[in-house]
């Protein structure tokens, strides 16, 4: 679970409703009509954007904003070391035996690979095409937050159209009025909060989390292509570490005065 999302997510509406309900009644922002537009508009917008197959494929990308977990950078650097000390040891098929303990399908299957001896190239070009789809698919779900960010405000300014025009019928009965003014303004509220404290917010921690996740792939990547050309652990680990900022650099006994 990303405790920041959550906690942004929760923080964000319950300032905003504390906000709300020190001007009265919280119900008066309660408004069915005016949800039905913003976030039944929206959603049918989204639909008739982008293909079913491409929905339900994103529903499971937007959920990395809550749950997915991406390894640190000091752990795939760890990770590497023992590998590489253990292929250094007892050769790189001693590597098998562990290869369904990694975490990720993408570091298993390039583990697979170097084990079974494919060329670093070919290794390479394989490993690349599942960066470049990862970040494909990706980038559909940013471009899907962001659709939902454009229409929920545009469908906001449909509601209070609406409930303008249901207003301007029914001046000669002014217990109309007001339930039609709530409409026009509602929405438009309903529709800048859905923009700017949810799928906004969501579209940027997608765009870092893709960010990191290809940048972990690109170090188990060269990880992986170093194993397979049995290289020096201690170039490995110099290799790996230009991936990290200065902070993020796993130094120590345990990783500098090992036998090789």
């Amino acid at each position: 679970m990303d405790l920041s999302t959550l906690l942004g997510l929760v923080v964000s509406f319950v300032l905003v409703g504390e906000a709300l309900s020190y001007g009265g009644d919280f119900s008066i922002f309660l408004n069915g009509p005016a949800a039905l537009i913003v976030l039944g508009g929206s959603c049918g917008a989204i639909m008739t954007n982008y293909p079913l197959r491409v929905l339900f494929r994103t529903g499971g990308i937007i959920r990395k904003t809550l749950v997915h977990r991406i390894q640190p950078s000091k752990e795939v650097v760890a990770q590497f070391m023992d590998l590489a000390y253990m292929a250094r040891r007892e050769g790189i098929l001693a590597l098998d035996a562990h290869i369904a303990d990694l975490e990720t399908p993408y570091l298993r299957k390039g583990m697979r690979l170097a084990v079974d001896g494919l060329e670093p190239e070919s290794i390479r070009a394989i490993l690349e095409a599942d960066i470049d789809n990862t970040h494909a698919r990706h980038a559909i779900g940013v471009d899907l937050l962001n659709a939902l960010a454009s229409y929920a405000p545009a469908l906001g300014m449909m509601g209070t159209v609406i409930g303008l025009v249901q207003m301007l019928r029914t001046l000669n009965d002014p217990s109309l009025i007001g339930p039609s003014m709530a409409v026009a303004l509602i929405t438009t509220f309903y529709g800048a909060v859905l923009s700017n404290l949810v799928f906004l917010p969501l579209c940027g921690k997608l765009k870092h989390n893709s960010q990191e996740e290809i940048r972990v792939m690109e170090m188990q990547l060269a990880g992986i292509l170093y194993l397979a050309k049995g290289e020096n652990p201690r170039v490995m680990r110099e290799m790996l570490e230009g991936f990290q900022s200065p902070k993020e650099r796993l130094r120590g006994p345990d990783y500098d005065n090992r036998e090789v």
